[in-house]
């Protein structure tokens, strides 16, 4: 809902902010006060053309700001896009802006954030309808009838049904194609992989193989300096020589020594306990060079064999990965491989057959959701044919095309034809109209401009009210080429539609303006020598003033005319209402 309009510095427009409520907004004026200046301000803002020519004179730029409260079913398609271009706010409200420089740059706001017109386009089509300018007119695009009848038909359980089995059927059929990619290079794939797989089997590698065997390598190359160490180490500590006694000789006699010392001095025993810890220590180094001694091997071969073992596995991790688990998870997936392409004839044959059940699935539900869109457009058809007919367009006729596409690889159908299909079904749906007897049918975007397509536009707008999720409507031109008895039906109907949108209508018929909840009065006055356009809300006797100046002169016959046109209102009003 268009909660708020700020123009500033546009045509005849110095600076206009304009707060608007829900239900039916009437603006009224002479001819050239403004109206489709403020019309135009509001094309611009939503997209259309930036024209440099709408500066306001002696000013460097024109600027229109909106304040759209979402609140309706069109909320999720705006949170949509704002999330998708990180615009979000305050999720109840959206504000677009559009700032035109007299050079002819143009600049594109949301929520303060400047953007490309084609994002303004984007929400301006999903926030506002302005019905007599043809391309912002939502219902003018083809691609938008399909979800518009589907809506109203309110097939979204049969829809949902058929898009998850739609959906299951692409899964399934992108599994088919990579199996098949896969069979038709099988043999050199599997030539591949099964030397790869059997390359990184054969080695048997173990995690960690390789730090062990660098560990192994060194010792076996050092062996003859490793020895001689620990041999030099044995003799200094437990051999000794003829010169030097060893090591453990001397401090076993300082045990003894100090031994004997505590058993005079027990503050010693310290001392004593220490030393025997000392020789004990020796003893276990002792033992632990023989024994390591033992282990040291004299073997070129096993050098050898070691070498070419680290080899094979540098040579298999520069192939397969940057680690023996990476080499053998990648000898893993190649097995993988292997068997999925051994089977791959099977399950061809198992997919395939899965394929036709999903495609005789997939056709019983989308020939349903056909059947039901066929029957629901007759329904909408006679209903829009029947608010014509009030509208005084008694020869008018709607009706809907349905197009289909034969495809060799689509759904089967009940008599052996196939026909393409996407994730809404079989249909190409399209409105046609014939506005005058003998025109033919044709589609609504071909249709004559001006007040008899707002008025087959309302007729749209309230037959599908609760399909339509655009949530504010700008009606113009509607009173072209209708009697005050017309005006009266159509102010009811857009009354009507007011009641599930946000509709504003610019007219000159009184019959018409009296069904506003909001009335607005735009004036042209002059100020300095300057045009200016000045816009005020009408209520009480403003309002009835202003309704007898649209019937003629104001007299005493006028005002009791515009208020017994109002008394009518209210009736027909409060009649709609029970």
């Amino acid at each position: 809902m268009l909660t708020e309009l700020h123009i500033q510095n546009f045509a005849i427009i110095d600076k206009l902010d304009l707060r608007f409520g829900a239900g039916l907004i009437i603006l009224t004026g002479e001819t050239g006060a403004g109206k489709s200046i403020i019309l135009d301000a509001v094309v611009m803002l939503i997209g259309g053309k930036a024209d440099p020519t709408f500066v306001r004179s002696d000013s460097d730029a024109a600027f229109v700001e909106a304040v759209f409260q979402l609140k309706g079913p069109e909320k999720e398609a705006v949170h949509a896009v704002l999330m998708r271009e990180e615009l979000m706010d305050d999720p109840n409200y959206v504000v677009l802006m559009r700032e035109v420089r007299r050079e002819g740059r143009s600049v594109a706001r949301v929520n303060g954030r400047t953007v490309n017109v084609g994002l303004l386009k984007e929400l301006g089509a999903l926030l506002i309808d302005i019905h007599g300018q043809a391309e912002h007119l939502s219902l003018l695009d083809p691609r938008a009838h399909l979800g518009l009848l589907d809506r109203y038909a309110e097939v979204a359980k049969p829809l949902s049904d058929y898009r998850q089995t739609y959906h299951a059927l692409l899964n399934l059929r992108r599994e088919l194609q990579d199996i098949k990619r896969a069979q038709a290079d099988a043999d050199r794939r599997t030539e591949t992989l099964t030397y790869q797989a059997e390359e990184i089997e054969a080695a048997r590698l173990k995690a960690g193989e390789d730090e062990e065997l660098r560990k192994e390598r060194d010792r076996l190359a050092n062996a003859e300096s490793l020895a001689q160490n620990a041999q030099e180490a044995l003799a200094v500590l437990d051999e000794g020589s003829p010169d030097t006694p060893a090591a453990t000789d001397l401090v076993g006699q300082a045990a003894q020594a100090l031994a004997a010392l505590a058993k005079i001095d027990e503050g010693q025993a310290e001392l004593a306990e220490q030393a025997e810890v000392m020789l004990e220590a020796m003893s276990d180094i002792i033992h632990g060079l023989r024994d390591y001694l033992e282990e040291i091997e004299f073997n070129p071969k096993r050098l050898e064999d070691v070498e070419e073992r680290l080899d094979l596995i540098h040579s298999l991790v520069r192939k397969y990965g940057g680690s023996i688990p990476a080499v053998i998870a990648y000898g893993s997936d190649a097995r993988k491989q292997l068997e999925t392409i051994t089977g791959a004839a099977e399950r061809i044959n198992e997919l395939e057959m899965q394929e036709a059940k999903l495609l005789e699935k997939l056709a019983k539900q989308g020939t349903s959701l056909s059947d039901k869109r066929k029957s629901a457009a007759t329904t909408m058809g006679k209903g829009i044919e029947l608010e014509l007919d009030d509208l005084k367009m008694a020869s008018a006729q709607f009706g809907v095309d349905f197009q289909t596409k034969p495809d060799p690889n689509g759904a089967p159908l009940a008599d052996g034809t196939r026909i393409a299909f996407d994730q809404n079904g079989f249909d190409r749906v399209e409105f046609l109209v014939a506005p005058n007897p003998g025109e033919g049918l044709k589609p609504l975007a071909k249709i004559a401009s001006g007040g008899e397509t707002s008025r087959l536009m309302l007729g749209l707008k309230n037959v599908m009210a609760n399909a339509d999720e655009v949530p504010a409507l700008i009606f113009d031109e509607i009173d072209q080429g209708i009697g005050g008895r017309v005006g009266m039906v159509v102010g009811q109907k857009l009354w009507n539609l007011s009641r599930t949108h946000q509709v504003f209508c610019v007219t000159h018929l009184p019959q018409l303006a009296v069904f506003g909840d909001q009335h607005y009065q735009v004036q042209k006055l002059v100020d300095k020598g300057r045009t200016l356009t000045r816009v005020e809300q009408l209520d009480g006797e403003p309002r009835l003033l202003e309704l007898s100046q649209m019937l003629g002169e104001v007299g005493e016959g006028t005002l009791r005319s515009a208020h017994e046109l109002l008394q009518s209102a209210r009736q027909m009003i409060k009649g709609t209402k029970k």
